[in-house]
C-alpha cells in the first residue's frame, strides 16, 4: 500500500466514528495534498475493508449494522437503465441496425440454438455471440427470479446491511442487477463473481450501472479451480449447477466459504430436467448443509424420494425493448414470441450450516401422518401437515397441488374437490406455506404414479403454525 493510500485509509479510521468523512477536507491531512478527487476514489476503494458507504453528497459513514430492510413489491419490468446499457452493448458490437439483418439473424439463430442445446443437455460454449444472445432473453428473468428469492430472506433478517456476496457462474449479471436493486441505498455491497466466458465482459458492462456502494469484482475463473478468499455472507449460484459436471462437490468445496450464520441460494430455471436435478443436488449434500427453504425436512430424521417437480411462479415482465425490437425484425423465419421471455418461474433452494430452516415445526406424531407412509394408508382418511410446493398444476381441471413434508418417497398431490371456506386456504396460500390437512382421503394415481389427497367437503385445510 503506497504511503498516500495509507495516510487517507488512517485519516477514514480515526474519523469514522467522529463525523462524516469528506475528502474535500481530509486531503489536507495528508502528504503532498492529494486532489479530493483522487480522495474521493481511493476512499470508495477502500470503503468495503471499513464498512464505508458513500451518501449523495460525496461523504462516507459507516455502514448500518444489522439486518438489512427492504422495500419490495415485485417487479412489473426490467429497469431502463439496464435496458439502455444493453442495447449500448449491442449498437458498439454490431451497430445501430443490430437487431436487422445480418446481425440480428445471427443473435436470432444463436438463441434457436441456445435454446435447442439447453432442452437436448447439451454443453454451450459462450463467446461473445453466445453472451449476448442470453444476455437478451435471460436478463430480465433472471434479474426478477433473483429479487424474489431474496426478499424473502431479506424479511426473514437473513441478509446484513454488510453483505458479501460470491457469485459463481455469475453469466451476463442478471442475478447481480437484480441483488443490486433489490438492497436500500444505505446497504453495503461487496459482490464477486466468478464467471470465466466471455459473459463476464457483459457482466462488467452492466455491473458499471449499479449503485454507488455496490463493489463489484469479477474473477475469470472456473468455478471449480477459483480459491475463495475469505468467508461470505451469501453464495449464490443462479443457472449454473445445471451445467457443472458434479454440482454436489462444488458445493460441498465452497461450503468453508460461507459465513456461520450466512446462506447458499440456488436458482434454476423451472423445466422438469433441471427443476427436479436441483432436489437432487439439495439431497446430496444434506450432509454438509441444511434445507433452509423450501422443501424442509419436517419429520427429523426422514428424506425424500420423490421427483418433486416444485416450482415457483410470479407474474410476467413487461417485454423488454431490445427482446421486442429482436422480435419484431425475425419475420416469418421463426416462431413468433421465440426472442421474448417475460415468464418468471423458476426452483430454488437455500442451504445454511447453521441449522435454521424458514418452517421450525415439528409435527406432532400422535396427531398426524408423515407422507412416508401413505402406501399403508391408501383409501384412508387421515390428518397430516405439508408444504405447499406448487401452484396450481391442472388443466382446467381440478385445481392440484404438489404437497411435501420431506419423508415422500413418491410425489404427493392434493387436489382440490371441494371449493369452501374450509378448504380455500390450499389454493390461496403461497408457495411454501405450511398447510394443515384434516380429514383428507389419501389415493394412488397409477397413471401419475403419485399420490393423491382428495380435498372434498369433508376436509378442513388450514395454515399450519
Amino acid at each position: 500500500m503506497s504511503d498516500q493510500r495509507q495516510a487517507i485509509r488512517e485519516n477514514a479510521q480515526y474519523l469514522r466514528n467522529v463525523r462524516p468523512i469528506d475528502p474535500e477536507e481530509i486531503y489536507e491531512y495528508v502528504e503532498g495534498q492529494p486532489h479530493p478527487g483522487v480522495v474521493r476514489t481511493t476512499l470508495r476503494e477502500l470503503a468495503p475493508e471499513l464498512d464505508l458507504i458513500e451518501r449523495e453528497d460525496g461523504t462516507f459513514v459507516p455502514a448500518p449494522e444489522g439486518p438489512v430492510s427492504v422495500d419490495f413489491d415485485g417487479v412489473e419490468a426490467f429497469p431502463e437503465r439496464y435496458a439502455r446499457a444493453l442495447e449500448d452493448l449491442l449498437v458498439e458490437t454490431f451497430g445501430p441496425g443490430w437487431p436487422e439483418a445480418t446481425s440480428g439473424d445471427r443473435l436470432r439463430e444463436r438463441l434457436v440454438s441456445l435454446k435447442d442445446a439447453y432442452f437436448g443437455q447439451r454443453e454451450v460454449a459462450y463467446d461473445e455471440l453466445t453472451a449476448l444472445a442470453y444476455a437478451i432473453y435471460h436478463l430480465p428473468d433472471t434479474y426478477a427470479a433473483t429479487q424474489y428469492v431474496l426478499a424473502d430472506l431479506a424479511r426473514e433478517g437473513r441478509l446484513p446491511s454488510r453483505l458479501r456476496v460470491l457469485e459463481i457462474g455469475a453469466g451476463t449479471g442478471g442475478p447481480a442487477l437484480g441483488l443490486a436493486d433489490l438492497l436500500p441505498e444505505d446497504a453495503l455491497l461487496d459482490y464477486h463473481a466468478v464467471e470465466p466466458s466471455d459473459n463476464a465482459d457483459v457482466l462488467e458492462r452492466m455491473l458499471e450501472e449499479t449503485g454507488r456502494n455496490v463493489h463489484a469484482t469479477v474473477h475469470r475463473e472456473r468455478a471449480e479451480t477459483f480459491d475463495p478468499d475469505g468467508e461470505f455472507d451469501l453464495l449464490v449460484f443462479a443457472n449454473v449447477l445445471n451445467e457443472l459436471d458434479d454440482p454436489a462437490s462444488v458445493l460441498r468445496r465452497y461450503r468453508s466459504a460461507l459465513a456461520s450464520d450466512g446462506s447458499l441460494v440456488a436458482i434454476e430455471p423451472a423445466d422438469r430436467n433441471t427443476a427436479t436435478g436441483l432436489r437432487r443436488i439439495e439431497r446430496a449434500v444434506e450432509d454438509e448443509y441444511t434445507i433452509y427453504a423450501p422443501t424442509c425436512r419436517l419429520w427429523p430424521g426422514m428424506t425424500p424420494d420423490s421427483d418433486c417437480w416444485s416450482f415457483d411462479r410470479k407474474p410476467d415482465l413487461a417485454v423488454p425493448p431490445f427482446q421486442r425490437r429482436l422480435e419484431s425484425a425475425a419475420g416469418d423465419r421463426f416462431d413468433a414470441g421465440a426472442f421474448e421471455n417475460v415468464d418468471v418461474q423458476y426452483a430454488f433452494s437455500i442451504l445454511r450450516t447453521d441449522g435454521a430452516k424458514r418452517i421450525e415445526y415439528t409435527p406432532d406424531r400422535s396427531r398426524v401422518a408423515p407422507l412416508a407412509e401413505a402406501e399403508s394408508l391408501v383409501t384412508d382418511r387421515i390428518d397430516l401437515v405439508a408444504i405447499k410446493l406448487s401452484h396450481d398444476l391442472s388443466e382446467g381441471g381440478n385445481p392440484l397441488f404438489l404437497i411435501g413434508d420431506g419423508s415422500e418417497n413418491e410425489d404427493v398431490f392434493a387436489v382440490l374437490i371441494d371449493d369452501s371456506s374450509l378448504t380455500r386456504p390450499l389454493a390461496e396460500a403461497p408457495y411454501g406455506a405450511l398447510l394443515d390437512f384434516e380429514n383428507v382421503l389419501v389415493l394412488w394415481n397409477d397413471d401419475e404414479e403419485a399420490y393423491n389427497l382428495v380435498v372434498d367437503d369433508e376436509v378442513v385445510v388450514d395454515a399450519a403454525r
